[in-house]
This record gives structure tokens, C-alpha cells and sequence, in this order.
């Protein structure tokens, strides 16, 4: 039962969506393929092929000039072609599918395909051709077995669960799962009828409301796959391409064995499944369990995502109505959901993801081998982590041991955590931290190719450090500043080589947060870019690439929202209801949380850089309301008290009442005429998204996909609405801009709209995103 009510999850969960749906790219010419035939049909195909061994056809798809097989229309189209020639050629008793790329069995839908459609019938069209072609496999007179290696995704696994029988390599890259609820989507080609009666309805309603990865052991056990088999070492040929060819001998011996009868499909099921099965079985309890599950969904997404909600109808109809309901019910609704705003913002953030793991700036002319970290806190710690996790030898410098060793205990325990999870083992784990030395001197600096500073965001220390650093680094070496605020032409204002100077602002936790903001002076060199980039996509991380200047963007975006929040909290609204009202509005996190778990000293001290750069526009609440709490030792979560109190293992935060005093010190009468709930949410969203479109007119950001990347990435900003531009898009600028000016006329020039948001208010036309 409790799997049945994990919902729709953290920002975390898009890192699966990049997994899902690449991009489609155009066909190779003359691209060759292996086939018996020799009919034109046939010689044209391009992304699908098969041979005869014996009496069992092998089908293999290939997308070519890609990395991975996506569900694109040709696909799909020269896949019908060869399963309709297997039905009719006598010969043939059974058959086998496979991919001819190592790592991708098939990723999923091509999303190009869902987004060229105009309405919401024509991508119900395209889930209802889905439907039948896999309704054909399943009910296929000669078997059919699933091989899979690799990414099983999406459209992948709805091909592989319409088969007969499903053997997966247990493999690290092989991963099943539904992630269109990532995409504001829900499975559209039967899964949501198949999977509750594969693997029961808690770990069906798990799989689709997550969007979870499944490794190959899990699929087993679950009864997603039939058999496992053990990937081979090197040989003659690379390790991938022999397991793909012991997979595909497998899988014939199987298909063969289904054929004759010697094989059966029946799986046998434990004594829990029975129960589970016998008790689903029981409409009452079912009733039980959609109710548990909507209720979850409905905590977890306040209604904002309307797909979680899509999937538990599309499979109630289907149990309790039967067959042809539950099927037509699920392309109804995945049309629906393809044309809903959520979802367009969802892919709109998946084609920013693509956009921003690669490297505009080209290929570096050094590759970074070796890196050295300077600090070993909790931000210098992360980053050592991310990096030697990743194969890159990581030196943790520190001025203090006792930093040293806490440092080294947290890389410790977050690659433990890989192991306790199963995506490590112990023995790799320490062959990754055997790449990492710990040190209180500048030792071996002398090889590194690139320096990350992670010590106190003060400009003499960060000063300080690097002549220290510049002193005793190779002429090639990059010195980066992962600083939140501090402008990297300050940093850089003592450097001998500025042109090797960039900011690379990481975000806190930074093994968890996806985020790398970097930051270039008008003296960094394109190839100094282009090394940060390749260093940041190298630890995983979505990367963004700004201009200097004071707060670059995501701090500068954060600095109006929050000092709108110290008014607010001023005007006599509590940090609880200010947490609800931003939560309602689909942040991740309360804005007042927000705060604590920044810690307020931080808050404070990036709130005065920022008032002395942009003045007046960034007022609202005192400054001195957050001096006070600092004062007073209420410096959030790391202090205990904050807002609220925090304590170890109590989850339900009381507020702190020791901040009263401080909120009547600096209390301020409140506006009736712009402090309802809506009010209090656009004062807060339309500040940050104003400050966002600022960044544009300024050139701080290049274009508004990597505005939206940051926002949601880095700062939580709702990815429902698909970041600041997107939502600009859909709320539209005019709209945007009447908010403000209502704002603007109580409280002034904070709420100015800037010129670019005025050009798009007065052109209607006119879209960020076209």
C-alpha cells in the first residue's frame, strides 16, 4: 500500500524526463540495413530491421544518427511494415525484439511527434494507432520476446509489456519506467491498463506517479521482467556489443522455447501477490486505495499537475468499467493532457535541459584532469563529491583539520548513501575516493588544471586566496569563484591572469541540486568558458551561462521575492501562512522556510550587496527585521531557530516565539486593497519574474531558456509553469504588467515593470518563448 502513494516528486525526478523522449533527428541517406529481403520496401528502411535465424525473426531497431531509439513516426510506421511481414511469413514461429544500441533499448516517444500535433484529437489519434499496434503484439499467434539492454522508458516499456516475455541484461544502464507524468503526460499506449495487472495496482500507481526508474533486479522481482541476464566482460569485440549478442542468443532460445511450448509464460506469483491480487480484486478495497492514493497526489501537487490525477482515473476506468473504457478513456485523456498548459511547460523545460548539457562554447583545448577545491565545507565538500564521483582526481584543500575531516566525512557519507542504495558498491566506493586527497597545504597544486574557491563570501578572504592560488598553479590553470553574490570582476580585480577567472555558483545540496550557474567578465576567455562548462556537464549538472554582475541571475531574481516577503511578514501575515500562500502557488519550499533554510545571516549579507548595487528597486521589508534574528542567534535551520524551530527527528516545525517581538518591533500597517491571498502571491511572483525579464534587457542572460532552467533548477520556482518566461507566456505580459502597475501605485518603484515586459505588454503577439 505505501508504494501506492509516493506521488509526483522533486525537481530531482526531471533528471529521469532527459532520460525520456530525445530530441528526433533526421535520418541518415543510404543508411544499410540487415535484411533477408531484397524488395525496395524493404532496402529504404532506415530505423527498423530483421533477420531469420532459423525459425525465429529478429527485430531490431536503430535510429540512426542518434544515440538512442525513440517511437518516432518512421519507426513506428517500419516496424508495423516488419511485424505484419513475421505474421505472414509461415516460416517464422516466433520472434524477438531488440536494439541494436548498446545503451537504449528504446527511450521512449519522440516528443517532436506529440508537440507537431494542433489538437487534442489528432494526439489522441496518434495514442489510439499506439493502442492497436500493441494490442496486435500481445495478441500474437507466434510469441514475442522483449530483449532488453539499456533505457526501457516511456513508449519502450509499453512495447516491452505488450510482449510475451521480457529478458533484461542486469545492467547499470538498463532502467525501466513510466516518466510521462514528468512531462505532464500519462502513459498513452495501454500501460495504464497492463501495468496493474502485471505488477498489481500499489507498484503500478508507484511506477506511473513517480515516474521512478526500475532497475533490472527490481523488475524481476516485481514481475516486469521474466528472466535477467549477467552482462559479459571484454573479449574480441567491447564488453556492450558481446552482452548485446548473448542477450539476443537468449532470447531466441527463449522465443523458440515459447513456440514449441517448452517454455510457458505463466509467471508464477508469491503468497503476498496472491493476497495483493485477491484483495485488488474487491471493489471496496480498491475504492480504498484510489482514495489513499488521490488524496496523496493531492497533498503532494495541490492540484497544479493535472496528470497524477489523469492516471488514477484512466485506471479506475479501466478495472471497474472494463477493457474497451479503460483504453479509450487513456487516449482521451493523454490527448487532453498533451494540449494542457502543465504539460507544455514540462516539455519546455525538458527541451531546456537538452539545450543546456551541452557545451555552446565548443570543446576546451585541455581536457580538466586533475581539480583542486579550496574549503571544505558544506559547499566545498559537494563539490569534491560530484567531482571525484565522476572520475575527475579531486584535491580538498582546507586551513583547518577539523574542516578537513568533517569535509571528508560528508563525501564519505554521501557516495554511502550510493551504496546503501545499491548504485554502488562498497568496493567502488572506495575506489572513487581513493582519487581524493584531503590537505592543509597547497601541495600538488602545481599539477591541477582548474581551482574551485569555496571559502567565505567575503572579497578580501576570496582575495587572499587566490594570490595564494595564482602563486604556485600552471600557467593553464582556471580559477573558479563559487560565490553567490560577489561580482567575479571584483574577484578578479587582483588576478595576473583574469582571462583564466569565472565564477561557478553550485547550489546547496549541491550532490542533490541539479543547478550550475556560471558566471563569465567581459576578460574570461571562450576557452575558460568552454573548460567550466565541460567540467560542470562532466558532474551532471544542468549548466547555465550568465553575465557578471552584482547577484548574476538567480540571486539577483531571489533578492526582490525575499525582501517582498520581509514586507509581507511586516504587514502581520505569520511565516506559516506566508509558506502556504507560496506553496499554493507551487514553489517546492515556503518562502519563509526558504529563508531559514538559506540561513538568514546569508540572507542578510547577500540582501545589503544587493541594496547597495540596485538601491531603492530593491526595498520592501527592513533589512534590519533579519539583523535583529541574526542578533538574536535565529540564524534558521542551522541554528535550530529561525522562523520556526527546528529539532532532530520532529517533523512538525513550531513557529518560533521568540520571533514575535522582533515582527511587533518592526510591524507595519497593512494595505487592505493588496493583502489577499492572491495579492500576497502575485506581490511576491510577479517581483521575481519582473527582476527575471531584467536580466534579459541587461544581457545578463543570453535568451530565456536558460532564464527558465535557473529558476526552476536553482531557486524552485514551480515547474508547472515552466519557469519566469513561460509563465509570462501563458499569464501574459499585459496581465503581468497591470499587477505591477496596481502594486506600483501602493508601494512604488519596487514594482516598475521593466522596458522589456512594457515591449511585450504593448505587443500582444509577442512570445518568449515562440
Amino acid at each position: 500500500m505505501a508504494a501506492a502513494v509516493r506521488a509526483i516528486g522533486s525537481l530531482g525526478r526531471f533528471a529521469a524526463a532527459a532520460k525520456y523522449c530525445p530530441p528526433r533527428r533526421p535520418a541518415a541517406e543510404g543508411y544499410a540495413c540487415r535484411n533477408v529481403s531484397t524488395s525496395t520496401a524493404l532496402q529504404a528502411r532506415t530505423h527498423v530491421s530483421y533477420d531469420i535465424k532459423g525459425d525465429v525473426a529478429v527485430v531490431r531497431f536503430n535510429t540512426p544518427n542518434s544515440k538512442v531509439n525513440t517511437l518516432s513516426k518512421q519507426l513506428n510506421a517500419e516496424f508495423t511494415e516488419v511485424m505484419n511481414e513475421i505474421w505472414t511469413n509461415e516460416a517464422v514461429k516466433s520472434a524477438v525484439l531488440i536494439s541494436s544500441k548498446p545503451g537504449s533499448f528504446i527511450a521512449g516517444a519522440d516528443i517532436d511527434m506529440i508537440a507537431a500535433c494542433k489538437t487534442s484529437q489528432e494526439v489522441t489519434q496518434l495514442s489510439q494507432e499506439g493502442q492497436k499496434m500493441l494490442e496486435k503484439i500481445e495478441q500474437s499467434p507466434k510469441p514475442i520476446v522483449a530483449a532488453i539492454s539499456g533505457s526501457c522508458l516511456g513508449g519502450g516499456l509499453e512495447v516491452a509489456i505488450a510482449c510475451h516475455y521480457r529478458i533484461a541484461t542486469k545492467d547499470r544502464k538498463t532502467i525501466l519506467g513510466t516518466p510521462e507524468v514528468l512531462l505532464g503526460l500519462l502513459p498513452g499506449a495501454g500501460a495504464t491498463q497492463r501495468l496493474p495487472k502485471m505488477v498489481g495496482l500499489p507498484a503500478a500507481f508507484d511506477m506511473m506517479l513517480t515516474g521512478r526508474n526500475i532497475n533490472a533486479d527490481r523488475a524481476k522481482k516485481m514481475g516486469l521482467v521474466d528472466q535477467l541476464v549477467d552482462p559479459l566482460g571484454p573479449g574480441v569485440k567491447p564488453p556492450e556489443a558481446r552482452t548485446i549478442e548473448y542477450l539476443e542468443e537468449v532470447a531466441i532460445g527463449f522465443a523458440r522455447g515459447l513456440a514449441n511450448k517448452t517454455v510457458s509464460a505463466k509467471r508464477s506469483k508469491g503468497l503476498v501477490q496472491r493476497i495483493t491480487d485477491y484483495a485488488m480484486a474487491l471493489p471496496f478495497v480498491r475504492q480504498q486505495v484510489y482514495k489513499t492514493v488521490e488524496n496523496k497526489v493531492q497533498k503532494q501537487t495541490k492540484g497544479l499537475y493535472p496528470a497524477p490525477l489523469k492516471i488514477i482515473e484512466v485506471v479506475k476506468a479501466g478495472l471497474d468499467q472494463g477493457h474497451d473504457t479503460g483504453y479509450l478513456t487513456e487516449s482521451q485523456s493523454f490527448g487532453h493532457l498533451a494540449m494542457t498548459n502543465e504539460s507544455k511547460a514540462l516539455i519546455g523545460l525538458y527541451h531546456g535541459q537538452v539545450r543546456c548539457k551541452k557545451n555552446k562554447f565548443g570543446t576546451p583545448q585541455r581536457e580538466v584532469k586533475t581539480l583542486a577545491v579550496l574549503g571544505a565545507g558544506l559547499m566545498g565538500a559537494g563539490i569534491a563529491q560530484v567531482s571525484v564521483d565522476k572520475g575527475l582526481k579531486t584535491i580538498l584543500k582546507d586551513t583547518m583539520q577539523q574542516g578537513l575531516d568533517r569535509g571528508q566525512q560528508q563525501v564519505f557519507k554521501g557516495l554511502n548513501g550510493k551504496v546503501k542504495k545499491k548504485s554502488l558498491t562498497s568496493f567502488e566506493r572506495d575506489s572513487i575516493l581513493s582519487n581524493m586527497t584531503a590537505q592543509l597545504d597547497y601541495k600538488g597544486f602545481e599539477k591541477a588544471d582548474m581551482v574551485i574557491e569555496a571559502v567565505f563570501e567575503d572579497i578580501n578572504i576570496k582575495h587572499k586566496v587566490l594570490k595564494e592560488v595564482e602563486a604556485v598553479i600552471p600557467p593553464h590553470c582556471i580559477f573558479a569563484s563559487n560565490t553567490s553574490a560577489l561580482p567575479i570582476n571584483q574577484i578578479a580585480a587582483v588576478s595576473q591572469r583574469p582571462e583564466k577567472v569565472i565564477g561557478m555558483h553550485y547550489f546547496s545540496p549541491v550532490d542533490k541540486m541539479q543547478l550550475l550557474e556560471i558566471i563569465t567578465t567581459d576578460k574570461t576567455s571562450q576557452d575558460t568558458a568552454a573548460s567550466a562548462v565541460a567540467v560542470g556537464l562532466k558532474q551532471g549538472k544542468v549548466v547555465i551561462v550568465v553575465k557578471d554582475g552584482p547577484g548574476f541571475y538567480t540571486t539577483r531574481c531571489l533578492g526582490p521575492m525575499l525582501a517582498e516577503v520581509g514586507r509581507v511578514l511586516q504587514e502581520g501575515i505569520d511565516p506559516k501562512k506566508v509558506d502556504a500562500i507560496s506553496t499554493a502557488f507551487g514553489f517546492p519550499v515556503g518562502a519563509a522556510t526558504l529563508i531559514d533554510e538559506v540561513g538568514v545571516d546569508v540572507a542578510t549579507h547577500v540582501a545589503e550587496d544587493l541594496g547597495k548595487a540596485f538601491g531603492e528597486r530593491f526595498g520592501g521589508g527592513s533589512i534590519g527585521l533579519f539583523k535583529l534574528m541574526v542578533q538574536k542567534g535565529f540564524l534558521g535551520r542551522k541554528a535550530g531557530k529561525g522562523f520556526y524551530i527546528y529539532q532532530e527527528g520532529v517533523k512538525n516545525r513550531s513557529l518560533n516565539s521568540g520571533m514575535d517581538e522582533i515582527l511587533a518591533q518592526f510591524k507595519l500597517p497593512a494595505k487592505p486593497e493588496v493583502c489577499t491571498d492572491e495579492d500576497i502571491q502575485m506581490r511576491l511572483v510577479t517581483r521575481f519574474v519582473n527582476e527575471a525579464a531584467m536580466c534579459l534587457q541587461e544581457g545578463i542572460l543570453s535568451n530565456p531558456v536558460e532564464g527558465d532552467i535557473g529558476a526552476v533548477f536553482g531557486l524552485g520556482f514551480p515547474p508547472c509553469l515552466g519557469g519566469p518566461f513561460r509563465y509570462a507566456d501563458s499569464y501574459g505580459a499585459k496581465q503581468l504588467v497591470d499587477k505591477l502597475r496596481k502594486y506600483e501605485a501602493v508601494y512604488g518603484s519596487q514594482f516598475t515593470p521593466c522596458q522589456l515586459l512594457l515591449d511585450y505588454a504593448n505587443s500582444p503577439g509577442k512570445k518568449f518563448h515562440q
